[in-house]
This record gives structure tokens, C-alpha cells and sequence, in this order.
């Protein structure tokens, strides 16, 4: 069973203009995130939506899963941690 997700930290405009394109441009990319339970997991995926509910900012992976922003660790090959937040959404 996966325990509550923290509260949301928001993410780099920039990372998140580049989550944006890669859904625009229907691209597959490589994509790592932390599941709810803190396990790393990879996928080849499309991202097909990028969208806000709640108060924080979502991706819809063409696998059917939803991935919170902040629990992505690196996507096409840009890694979160490199881009620090740098706006309040």
C-alpha cells in the first residue's frame, strides 16, 4: 500500500515548458519517477497531458499512469534536480 504523497513542491518553469513540448510534439521519452512508495520506476512512454488539479501540476503517460511533477526524477533525458524551481505556480 503507498503512503500519502507530501505536499507538492512546484517544479521549474522551465522543466515544466519542456514536459509541455515533449506533449506537444507526441514524443516517446524515457521517464523516471518515484512511485507512491518511493520506488524508482521507468518507463518508455508518450506524455499525452500535462495539466494542474488540486494545486499541483500532473503528467498523463500514454501507459495510463498519472505521475505528480515533483516525484519525476528525469524525463527525455533532462533530470529534474537540474533545474531548480524558480516560479510559484
Amino acid at each position: 500500500m503507498s503512503k500519502p504523497l507530501p505536499q507538492y513542491i512546484p517544479v521549474s518553469c522551465e522543466f515544466h515548458d519542456r514536459l509541455e513540448d515533449l506533449a506537444t510534439l507526441r514524443k516517446q521519452a524515457s521517464v523516471s519517477y518515484l512511485d507512491g512508495g518511493g520506488v524508482l520506476q521507468q518507463r518508455d512512454a508518450v506524455i499525452k497531458d500535462v495539466f494542474a488539479r488540486e494545486g499541483a501540476d500532473y503528467v498523463a503517460l500514454s501507459s495510463g499512469e498519472t505521475v505528480r511533477m515533483d516525484r519525476l526524477v528525469e524525463v527525455d533525458g533532462y533530470q529534474l534536480a537540474d533545474f531548480p524551481p524558480d516560479c510559484a505556480l
